[in-house]
């Protein structure tokens, strides 16, 4: 009888262990990667349009210069919709937002694909933009509530595997598949890969939702979404691409009001959409103001460079994003050495120095030149990343140092909506720049000499942000850095 007691004991463990060891798997692991998957998906198609740009504009028969226009619409709808993104999760579940941000996200893809003219192509870029806003925040907030504190360090590394790597293999994959292939094919590869973050989602992804939620600002955000939208079309289409330039001023007027509105309603309600008191906190001024100053500037370099390279210097996209995943090489490299030197130089130091070493670097593609050996080129854009790596964690880990765990939700909210309007306003300062120099030296088409203005300008702005970093105090952020 032994024997048998013993094997019906171990048979009737055996489903909970596996039961157990499934959901373990999935928590710790099958639920990040399927959020890094579709982190993944949005960060490819970021890198991979910005080398494509001179063959999409050639295309549509528009000026390499106004697709500006579709990587403005995409940043500029992630800033409207990602404060929305928790309370849409809390309300509806999040299963549910999450699956449907992908199958949004998916469709976008598609129109970008079919597109035919810029007004089509822009207006696709935003409804993915819509799509991408839910998508990683959603994700992220499942991975917070499903997982334990003991491995929640282990889970959230998934999500850093696709932002390092996306900006590695986007360019070169985007120059390959444009230069041997077809741009279309760039949105349609989303299709397949969207497919099945759907099925895995509807099958490990628990619709989590709260019965505790506030009331969501509805108003806050439609004066927000129409001043940010308003405000960044009309500087976008500026220089009468898209639309006649009165309808971009109206555009511009109309989005001021809107945004100056939205700071009145957000000092005299209890609720705000985006809690602008916190900009009270310094170290968390510093991210918004000195930290957009600096974003501005490095959000040109993705538009510019290609620009470069292709029409510029008349490599193919291919070669073009060959050269420019430099950059994100360097940025990588950098991420291992970030805590050390924090820790040895405190967070002041290094913003101080690294704003002007990050100037220089952005300032230096100006004196690039046809017969510049590409192993200079590499060396400029690896060290580039680094300093910009550098820069970008310090500026995020810092935004956090006096935020407590109340304010960590608005905190996320005002500093994802200021990033992403200043890299937006960034490709539009850019753009803006090469085509006032292109039409002061009067070339007919874009040629070398017309972008070292461009790169001057968008490094001057990011020095801007110097004072922003000399206010801080010395020992600003030496909790999180460990430096006495």
């Amino acid at each position: 009888m032994a024997p048998r007691s013993v094997k019906a004991s171990s048979s009737a463990v055996r489903p909970g262990s596996i039961y157990r060891s499934h959901m373990a798997i999935s928590r710790v692991f099958l639920t990040p990667l399927i959020v890094a998957c579709a982190l993944f998906m949005e960060n490819m198609d970021s890198t991979v349009i910005a080398t494509s740009l001179p063959m999409m504009a050639h295309d549509m028969g528009e000026s390499p210069i106004a697709l500006k226009l579709a990587m403005t619409s995409y940043l500029v709808s992630l800033a409207v919709f990602i404060p929305i993104s928790g309370w849409m999760a809390d309300r509806f579940g999040a299963r549910t937002v999450f699956r449907s941000a992908i199958g949004v996200f998916m469709l976008g893809s598609i129109l970008c694909g079919i597109s035919n003219t810029l007004a089509e192509f822009v207006a696709a870029r935003f409804l993915q933009g819509v799509g991408g806003a839910m998508m990683v925040p959603v994700g992220r907030l499942v991975i917070l509530r499903t997982t334990s504190k003991a491995e929640l360090v282990r889970a959230l590394s998934y999500l850093t595997i696709p932002a390092l790597l996306g900006p590695v293999i986007g360019p070169p994959l985007g120059g390959f598949i444009t230069t041997y292939f077809h741009w279309r094919w760039i949105f349609f590869i989303n299709v397949p890969i969207s497919i099945l973050g759907i099925y895995l989602a509807t099958r490990f992804i628990e619709n989590l939702r709260s019965d505790d939620t506030v009331p969501l600002d509805w108003i806050g955000f439609l004066l927000s979404a129409i001043g940010c939208s308003s405000l960044m079309f009309g500087l976008a289409s500026a220089g009468r691409h898209l639309v006649a330039g009165d309808v971009s001023m109206i555009c511009v007027i109309v989005g001021t009001i809107s945004l100056l509105a939205y700071v009145w309603h957000a000092f005299h309600t209890p609720h705000p959409l985006i809690n602008l008191r916190l900009l009270q906190i310094p170290t968390l001024r510093m991210n918004v103001f000195g930290g957009s100053l600096f974003r501005i500037g490095v959000g040109a370099l993705p538009f510019l460079l290609p620009l470069l390279f292709q029409l510029g210097f008349g490599l193919t996209p291919f070669q073009s994003g060959l050269l420019t995943c430099a950059s994100a090489a360097g940025a990588i490299f950098v991420k291992t050495m970030t805590t050390v030197v924090l820790k040895r130089f405190g967070f002041r130091n290094v913003l101080i120095y690294n704003t002007v070493l990050g100037t220089l670097s952005m300032a230096a593609f100006g004196a690039l030149q046809v017969d510049t050996p590409h192993l200079i080129v590499i060396l400029m854009l690896l060290l580039g990343g680094c300093v910009r790596s550098m820069q970008f964690t310090s500026l995020n880990a810092i935004a956090y140092a006096e935020i407590d765990q109340r304010q960590m939700s608005q905190a996320t909210s005002l500093t994802s909506v200021a990033q992403q309007l200043a890299i937006g306003l960034g490709v539009t300062v850019g753009g803006f720049a090469l085509q006032v120099s292109n039409q002061v030296q009067g070339h007919a088409t874009i040629v070398s000499a017309d972008f070292w203005p461009a790169f001057l300008l968008i490094g001057l702005i990011a020095l801007a942000s110097l004072p922003f970093a000399l206010k801080l105090q010395p020992d600003a952020g030496a909790e999180l850095s460990g430096r006495r």
